[in-house]
């Protein structure tokens, strides 16, 4: 490392985001950047660790300690070409990466003080664009083998770009009217705007993949006219709740939401029927992840009157959790910019039944409950304690995950990745299983 006591003496710092009142006026992205001075500073102060467990918890095996010291030395373009041989996307996970790295960074393990490593990478692509190091680089020969990817979400934007670069004719076939999936329909622009996707597919088609849009496959009848097919089509049924009083009017699935706000402003337009519209409600969002903090944040932009989050899970600990020390993931409360934009948090609520008028929905009857130890281990026990209540609620956003696809027998030669395959996880894993499924596909067509 260039400077590897520079940890001794440099504190950690975040580029923070916009101030709220600013923010939630429009649908920017919240989060700001350092200069190019304070950037390298930051990148300093990634220490000689020996052992960098960073690198051993990122699904990608990123090269963290290298490209912070290449970054640290002003050398940006060596920076995003060690970056990038592991990470196709770093503008994605830069963004919307939860950092498994900087929870492992051995700074975050000693002082609480991890070295800036999503925000690092961020800044590195984003300087490969601006100052001209990416540039199309279609292969210099084809095969003549053809693949199809189905789904262009994160896994399968990586297996299209992979295969693409070994020279196989790649035709990504996406349902929808534009490419992203989940990185598109289903994070908000104020984390994730989609310039930011379309800047990128435009690249990959620079390099030769063909895009097939609005195009509906029969899973009982793939494509023909592949030597192979790679399925990426996430997990695309969310988790419901089926409680009475499910079907009045003003009940809606997260996604319900979040994909028609971006539809919204990328032009699309809506009946007043069709609006899921939090504007002047009273909105609960029920699920305490990163969709409802989506939700949260959209709900604010959209003008609700009060946004309220409620979780079935008991309130963690603040800062650090002696229940889950490392290298478990450290269920500790987040608190993200959405929350910080105004929202009522409740925690240990079980929700009884939906309550309505006339067909409309205007409250949610809530249990509280308690969690005990399970004698058998595993997952503890949950148990109603009779306390009830009625949150007051003019729309329900239930953002409670998403449900594991069921596996199909499919024809030799066809491959999944992503969600698809392991159910619902992080974009970073997507991408990970989306290079793991290329190298598989590129092995299978050698040897047919």
């Amino acid at each position: 490392m260039g400077n590897p006591k520079a940890f001794l003496t440099i504190h950690r710092q975040e580029a923070g985001y916009r101030p709220v009142h600013d923010r939630i006026l429009d649908f920017g992205e919240v989060e700001q950047t350092l200069n190019s001075s304070e950037r390298k500073l930051q990148a300093s102060r990634c220490m000689d660790c020996g052992v960098p467990f960073c690198h051993w918890a990122c699904p990608l095996g990123n090269i963290q300690p290298e490209w912070q010291d290449y970054l640290y030395k002003g050398r940006w373009e060596d920076a995003y070409n060690n970056l990038t041989e592991t990470d196709d996307f770093p503008e994605f996970t830069g963004r919307v990466c939860p950092a498994l790295c900087e929870k492992s960074c051995v700074l975050k393990l000693s002082c609480d003080e991890p070295t800036t490593i999503r925000e690092n990478e961020a800044a590195i692509i984003e300087a490969a664009f601006k100052e001209g190091f990416i540039k199309p680089m279609p292969p210099k020969e084809r095969k003549k083998q053809k693949v199809a990817v189905i789904g262009s979400g994160p896994a399968g934007l990586v297996v299209a770009n992979r295969l693409n670069k070994r020279g196989y004719h790649v035709t990504l076939i996406e349902q929808h009217e534009d490419v992203g999936g989940l990185l598109r329909y289903g994070i908000p622009n104020f984390k994730l705007n989609k310039h930011i996707i379309t800047r990128r597919v435009d690249l990959l088609k620079a390099e030769g993949i063909k895009f097939e849009l609005n195009t509906k496959v029969d899973f009982n009848n793939l494509p023909k006219g592949y030597d192979a097919v790679c399925i990426c089509t996430g997990a695309p049924i969310a988790r419901d709740l089926p409680i009475p009083g499910r079907d009045l009017s003003g009940i809606y699935l997260a996604l319900d939401m979040l994909s028609q706000q971006n539809r919204i402003l990328a032009g699309s337009t809506f009946g007043k029927n069709e609006l899921v519209n939090a504007k002047g409600k009273n909105v609960l969002v029920i699920g305490g992840g990163d969709t409802g903090s989506d939700c949260i944040g959209t709900s604010i932009r959209q003008g609700a009157k009060s946004v309220t989050q409620i979780e079935i899970m008991p309130k963690p600990p603040v800062g650090d959790n002696p229940l889950t020390p490392w290298p478990q993931w450290p269920n500790v409360l987040k608190t993200t910019s959405s929350h910080e934009e105004g929202c009522t948090r409740r925690w240990s609520l079980t929700s009884n039944k939906f309550i309505g008028k006339d067909g409309k929905l205007t409250g949610v009857e809530v249990e509280e409950v308690e969690w005990l130890p399970n004698p058998e281990g595993g997952r503890p026990i949950m148990k109603p304690t009779g306390k009830k209540e009625v949150i007051q609620a003019d729309i329900v956003l239930l953002a409670m995950g998403f449900l594991r696809p069921e596996k199909k027998e499919y024809p030799r030669g066809t491959f999944i990745a992503g969600d698809a395959a392991s159910g619902a996880s992080l974009v970073v894993r997507a991408m990970a299983s989306g290079r793991d499924i290329a190298e598989q596909v590129d092995n299978y067509l050698q040897n047919k």
